[in-house]
């Protein structure tokens, strides 16, 4: 055996508050990797009306999850539906209410002020109740504590906590988060992955270098 299926929606047998998360999308403007998962005992099969918060089709920013991330309970991406025009005199989303006001209104004053997408690389864990702002970038292997506010990019395999969350430390060595990159272990084929568990869970870089 080679791991579990990506495909089956729940891979923990009787623990049904995890779920591999591809298996519940359904909008086009999110994508998730093999084996990422989310775990919340309220229903993880609702990560994307729970989770994924302003998410407008019209505005067309994508939410991009890569392979073998974990996020727990309570995360949230915040999307770029959520920010409000401060191009006049009021921040207050007249338009939203019809009725007259939006009239005059110019859609693309949206697109203007938009981050572009968020995108979350491989093997990254995000903490409980995090938040992912607008256009974030976090780099393969990192680590988001819990409650943290992730308002910047985040590099790859570094550690960031706090409001706004800033990088604590980088978990490797720069040559070694360099080589860890190239290698990209998480591209392998499944079965490749399991003949090189132990090197994995290990941190033998040599050993992963040898494999590639």
């Amino acid at each position: 055996m080679h791991g579990p299926n990506p495909a089956m929606p729940y891979p923990m047998a009787g623990f049904p508050r995890t779920v591999f998360l591809k298996n519940f999308i359904t909008r086009p403007n999110i994508e998730v990797g093999d084996f990422s998962y989310y775990d919340d005992p309220q229903g993880a099969e609702r990560f994307e009306e729970n989770n994924v918060l302003y998410h407008f089709d019209f505005l067309g920013d994508r939410l991009v999850i890569g392979k073998f991330v974990a996020i727990a309970h309570g995360a949230t991406f915040i999307m770029n539906g959520a920010n409000h025009l401060m191009t006049g005199f009021s921040t207050f989303p007249f338009n939203i209410f019809g009725n007259g006001w939006e009239e005059g209104f110019d859609a693309g004053t949206y697109l203007e002020q938009g981050r572009g997408d968020t995108i979350v690389g491989n093997d990254v864990w995000i903490g409980r109740q995090a938040q992912i702002m607008p256009g974030v970038t976090i780099g393969d292997g990192a680590v988001i504590g819990a409650n943290a506010v992730v308002a910047s990019d985040i590099p790859p395999y570094a550690i960031a906590v706090g409001n706004p969350a800033r990088v604590l430390r980088v978990r490797f060595a720069p040559e070694t988060v360099a080589a860890l990159l190239e290698i990209a272990w998480w591209s392998w084929p499944a079965e490749k992955i399991s003949r090189n568990l132990a090197a994995i869970r290990g941190a033998d870089l040599e050993a992963l270098k040898a494999a590639r």
